[in-house]
């Protein structure tokens, strides 16, 4: 597995990376201290799994550094690990692209948690910032319940009814003939599409429009 850590304070940038080498055997760890070197380093290696950035950075600032990449990789997941609990500033990280939030006064077990449930597919946030996010669902549900089946593509539909049934992202890959990267860029899309961070939110979504 290979994860670039983005992050313009070199004491914490390693003490981060030790830390993320800890999410798989053999996982190697790349750093970049700006948004130019984070694409650099993308461009380079097309085979990053991750990248865990922070959201004050020199230049280029996060939210801008996470819209870059989604245009160069959609497939490649990001997680935002900030000094900021404002949920807005979740808010605003998730709607520019990325996969999960995490403060960075999170201790290291929920921190490792975050990144392997982003790997998994899904979307991270903490709890507290959830239950603010929640309050902006209603009315994207409305629009979509108008027109449900415009929301998302064939292939994202099959990928919706295989969550609904409790499949992995690897069983999903597997059934559908996808790449696992492939399925979490669908599910991806199917989170942003009706406005939710969970797989539990996206089910319970498509089932109150008639999707599944």
């Amino acid at each position: 597995m290979k994860l670039l850590i983005v992050d313009d304070h070199p004491v914490l940038r390693e003490g981060f990376a030790a830390l993320l080498a800890q999410v798989e055997t053999d996982t190697l760890v790349l750093q970049a201290g700006d948004a130019a070197q984070a694409l650099s380093s993308v461009a380079e290696h097309q085979d990053l799994d991750l990248v865990v950035l922070d959201l004050l950075l020199p230049g280029t600032g996060g939210l801008a550094a996470i819209a870059e990449l989604g245009k160069m990789r959609p497939d490649l997941p990001i997680i935002v690990l900030s000094s900021s609990e404002d949920p807005r500033d979740a808010r605003a990280a998730l709607a520019h692209g990325a996969m999960g939030y995490v403060p960075k006064s999170a201790n290291q077990q929920v921190i490792l948690a975050a990144i392997r449930i982003v790997l998994n597919g899904d979307i991270y946030v903490p709890p507290l910032i959830l239950a603010e996010t929640t309050n902006i669902y209603p009315t994207r549900h409305r629009h979509h319940a108008s027109d449900p089946q415009a929301a998302l593509t064939p292939r994202q539909l099959d990928v919706l009814r295989k969550l609904s049934a409790g499949h992995s992202n690897g069983r999903i890959a597997h059934d559908l003939g996808l790449s696992e990267k492939t399925v979490k860029a669908h599910v991806t899309s199917i989170f942003r599409a009706f406005d939710v961070v969970s797989r539990t939110q996206a089910i319970a979504v498509a089932r109150q429009i008639g999707l599944i």
